[in-house]
């Protein structure tokens, strides 16, 4: 896979901050290309991930999901992003959910294509919603979070990997 700039954004290292209120601000900013590409699609935009949940810390990457309204429209929806610059990956093993790369010269960030009701897209808004309502699993994750970014400093997958148990408790109970 070839990445835009000088380096594999996958092997810099993973740096946890605290929250930072310029966070919404960004998401839209992000977004706003993005809201117009898909004008009379019947599409939105969410926030979604921890930099949508307020005082939880984090890696400075919006998480932005395109919700379509069903799975016919998200061919239309990857043909108009791949018309702003972002490459489509595919579903990177998580059907239901396509990924892209962001743009040459954006802000790194992470956008995904999801049909409405889809299970990638509800467990991403039961997620946020959850960690927005229960600031003790929050403190939780950013704890978590800040733990394995010091052990795999630099393997996002593992990062991610290790992350699993603490999401599928959240989104089964």
């Amino acid at each position: 896979m070839k990445f835009f700039g000088d380096q594999d954004p996958d092997r810099e290292p993973i740096v946890i901050q605290d929250y930072d209120p310029a966070w919404p601000a960004m998401f839209e900013e992000l977004a706003e290309p993005v809201r117009g590409a898909l004008v009379g699609m019947n599409a939105r935009v969410e926030h979604v991930g921890s930099t949508a949940v307020p005082g939880l810390a984090a890696k400075e990457v919006i998480d932005m999901d395109v919700v379509v309204a069903s799975p016919q429209d998200v061919p239309e929806a990857v043909e108009r992003l791949g018309r702003l610059g972002y490459l489509h990956r595919g579903d990177l093993g998580i059907r239901g959910r396509e990924a892209f790369a962001w743009p040459p010269g954006s802000r790194r960030h992470h956008l995904y294509v999801v049909p409405a009701g889809s299970e990638p897209f509800l467990n991403h808004l039961r997620f946020r919603d959850h960690l927005r309502s229960h600031t003790e699993d929050a403190d939780a994750y950013a704890a978590l979070k800040r733990l394995l970014a010091q052990t795999y400093r630099t393997d996002r997958a593992r990062y991610t990997d290790a992350k699993s148990a603490f999401i599928g408790r959240i989104l089964g109970g």
